[in-house]
Formats: C-alpha cells, structure tokens, sequence
C-alpha cells in the first residue's frame, strides 16, 4: 500500500472497508476495498471468489473493474484497487422527491441487464443485486461487489440466506437452497420498480413476512410451482389464496413496455423468468439497442442478431418461446459438450495468480466505483 495514500473511508461492511485512495505513480484516485481478515498465505488470498470472479468478468464496460491486487506477506493484508465511481443507485434514489425519467431508467436497466448477461454467459451468477451494488458514473452502470457469487456449475444447495431481503427471490425464500442464476433477474427487477418509483417492491421485516409481501402484489403461485419448491425443503407449507394487488403504479415511471419487462423479471417460478439475454432483446430497450448498433466500435450484431426488417412485436404480445424460457446454460458450456453436464472444471471460478502486487490489464473502455455502501435501515439479512 505505499503506492497509494489514503484519502478518507468510504464505507464499511462485516468483511470489509471500502476507502478513497490515490496513486502516488500516475495520481489517478481509486476505491480501495481491504478486507478486515487477514490472509496466511498467497494461496489463501489467491482463493477468494471475489478476486477470481471480477478478473474473469473483467474488462467489460458494466462491470467494476479491478486495476490492482495488493497482498503483504508481513501482514497478511489483501486489498482490491478498483475504479471509483460517483455513487451507487440507492444514493442516486435517496432522499429524491421525484422518481428518474423513463429514459434513464430504461437505460439502467438495460446496462444491468448487460451486466448480468455477462456475469451469466461467463458461468457466474452474482447472488446480491441490489441498489447499493449497482455503481454509477458519468451515467454509466457497473455492478460491483462480487463476494457473494457463485459458479453456476456449483452443485446445489446454496446457502439459503444470500441475497438482500427485499431482492430475495422464492425460490431463495422457500427451498432449501435450491435456486440458480435466475434469481439474479427477481433481484433486478426490484431495481427495475425500485428506480421507477422510489419505494421498494417487497420491504419485507422478515423471512416471512417478506413472502406475504410478496403474494400481496403477486399472489399465491400456483400449486405446481410450490410443489416444486416443496420437494427441496424438509419442512411443507401452504398460503392461504390470494388474488394478489398487482404491481403499485401510482408514482412510478413505467410504460406499459416497461411494466411487461418487470413482470417478466418477477415471475414467480424461475423457470417462467426472463432470462438476462432475453430482456436485452425485449421491446422495452428498442432504442437503447438502436443506440448501441450505432455506436462506433459497436458489437451488438455479433451478440443479438436480428432478421432484415424485424419489428418488436407489441408488448402484450411478447413473450420468449417456450424452449428460450427454459433455463438456459452460459454459452460456453453450449459450445463445448450441448446438453450434457459441465466438466468438473468447471465447478470452480478461474484461479488469479498472484505475486505479491499484480496489475491487472487495463479495460478496452475506460469508464469509471467503489463497492456497494449499504445505506442506513435497509435490510441485511
């Protein structure tokens, strides 16, 4: 760390504090994220998920991009030196009188979902989407704060208590365990209302009541999705009915295109969820998609071909094919062996070798972050 002086903290979480530094080389200013556990080896420190995932996702314009790794053997400090940003989205909402402009929410939510279409398509799913780790500069999105993701090869269950509370899916709520890269796109949809109206969508106070708040707007599910749930939990459970409120409209700025993708993000059963890569193609980011293939150096056609003369059908008739709705594996798995399982390799994030200090190769795009600061009375657990 005597390549960097320490400006001022920026926050703090159980793992972790996140600082304002400057390099003393090029006098650029940087997050410093030092974790609070001191490490007995390089290859302890080598080990961290959120080290080998962010070098793996990196460069890539809508993730937090790690510039440095600093590990002193005396010590056993570890640090991340990432690019600082401006704030993140729950900073931007709060304290605001008025929700954001359609506009700008649709192109958050279409850099989000960018973002996750990455993180997805790359064999990671990130497990804690929420405002506080969605970072913003220059009105560019990034999502930081990768200490909670997985391997989408990993073998289930999961710790059931991941995620934020008020982003938690179902299936993270009512199954021991047994979900995968699909919640990610519950939690973002919660962003999605989150930005659009200023409120959360399910400010649950607890585990269960976080389920009622969610089949107040939503409704009970239908019993073959709680069967499913029901066969990866010990315990049974049954909700009385409900119709369900629907999605509160009252001050947020969504269209009816936008109000579809949301839905679309918070279906119930996971395996009815839009997936990342098929919301970037939905009618709600026509011309967020419009303005990127115009973009100079653009690579959308690569990515989301499009027929001669395709229209976006209208809203209410959208919907992905059945066998797209089908949870869909990242491309690389795909490409190597369709249809059948993952190689064991696979099961684990890529390794970053370390050396005492690293530099890390500089992102093709030099956008702007500091990792997600959780805000005052928001839900932890």
């Amino acid at each position: 760390m005597k390549n960097y002086r320490v400006i001022g903290k920026i926050g703090e979480g159980t793992f972790s504090e996140v600082v304002k530094m400057q390099s003393l080389r090029d006098g650029h200013y940087y997050a410093g994220k030092q974790m609070k556990q001191p490490f007995e080896s390089l290859e302890q420190a080598n080990s961290l998920r959120e080290v080998r995932a962010l070098r793996h996702l990196n460069p890539h314009p809508h993730i937090l991009t790690l510039h440095e790794v600093v590990f002193d053997r005396k010590s056993g400090s570890l640090a991340l030196i990432c690019e600082l940003m401006d704030m993140n989205i729950y900073e931007l909402i709060r304290g605001r009188r008025r929700p954001l402009s359609e506009r700008k929410v649709a192109r958050y939510a279409y850099q989000l979902c960018r973002a996750l279409d990455h993180v997805h398509r790359s064999g990671i799913f990130h497990r804690d989407v929420k405002p506080e780790n969605i970072l913003i500069k220059q009105d560019v999105l990034k999502l930081g704060d990768f200490g909670s993701c997985r391997s989408v090869y990993a073998e289930q269950p999961h710790t059931e208590y991941i995620s934020t509370r008020w982003y938690r899916a179902p299936e993270c709520l009512l199954t021991d365990g047994c979900y995968s890269y699909k919640m990610d796109l519950w939690s973002a949809g919660c962003v999605l209302y989150e930005m659009a109206s200023l409120q959360p969508l399910f400010p649950g106070v607890n585990e269960l009541d976080q389920i009622s708040k969610i089949h107040d707007v939503m409704g009970t599910p239908p019993a073959k999705t709680l069967t499913k749930f029901k066969q990866s939990r010990a315990m049974s459970f049954d909700f009385p009915f409900k119709k369900g409120s629907g999605i509160p409209l009252p001050t947020a700025s969504l269209s009816p295109q936008g109000l579809c993708l949301l839905r679309a993000m918070v279906a119930y059963d996971p395996d009815e969820r839009i997936s990342a890569h098929q919301a970037l193609q939905h009618p709600y980011f026509r011309e967020q998609r419009a303005a990127e293939k115009q973009a100079p150096g653009s690579h959308r056609d690569a990515v989301f071909p499009e027929c001669p003369g395709a229209e976006d059908p209208p809203c209410g008739n959208w919907q992905a094919s059945k066998e797209s709705r089908k949870q869909q594996w990242p491309l690389k798995q795909q490409e190597d062996r369709p249809g059948r399982p993952a190689p064991a390799a696979r099961t684990e994030l890529p390794r970053l070798k370390l050396s005492g200090m690293i530099s890390l190769p500089s992102p093709r795009l030099a956008l702007p972050p500091v990792f997600g600061v959780r805000g005052h009375g928001r839900p932890r657990g």
